[in-house]
């Protein structure tokens, strides 16, 4: 998946071609450095979405560096 960069604020999973800004909160913090992903379809019911403290479905790291 090198070709996915990920924001280090929100830790969402981005496609390269979405340039040097994260659409889901505007920071320009992206990195290539992640391992493992979830997707939640489900925010407000899903155990991990609470955990991670997401609230848009989307893809997202499980560890960025």
């Amino acid at each position: 998946m090198a070709d996915r960069l990920v924001c280090r604020e929100c830790h969402r999973v981005l496609e390269a071609a979405d340039g040097e800004q994260c659409p889901a909160c505007g920071s320009t913090s992206l990195t290539e450095d992640w391992a493992g992903y979830v997707i939640i379809a489900h925010p407000g019911t899903s155990q991990i979405a609470e955990e991670m403290e997401v609230t848009e479905p989307g893809k997202y790291a499980l560890k960025v560096r």
